[in-house]
């Protein structure tokens, strides 16, 4: 799957995979060592996300049902917990560094194809 900002018309991610189940959610990207550049993992439903005893920074995007950006959490380290975000329907988990350089901002448009 690829994550388009549509508003900048930059992909975010060429190689996402979604987490919508249950136990996939729950598992997320604990035991991974880092996401690659384009990788990208999309959590849904999610309306917060922790960081705890995960190795790597990243960069975390919500998105409400519009699928606008509401949240951003750039450069996320480990141990640390999100806001909690009512309105959001997915988070977007990105390498660390994706938001600066793509410059994505709250209001901006995501699309997943």
């Amino acid at each position: 799957m690829i994550i388009l900002n549509q508003t900048k018309n930059i992909v975010l991610a060429s190689d996402a995979i979604v987490a919508d189940t249950l136990f996939s959610r729950m598992k997320g990207l604990l035991g991974k060592s880092g996401l690659e550049p384009g990788q990208a993992l999309v959590l849904k439903p999610a309306s917060s996300i922790h960081t705890f005893f995960m190795r790597f920074t990243m960069d975390a995007v919500f998105v409400d049902k519009d699928d606008s950006v509401i949240a951003l959490y750039p450069d996320m380290p480990p141990f640390r917990l999100s806001g909690l975000h009512f309105n959001a329907k997915a988070v977007i988990e990105l390498p660390a560094g994706v938001i600066r350089a793509t410059s994505t901002q709250i209001g901006d448009t995501i699309r997943i194809i």
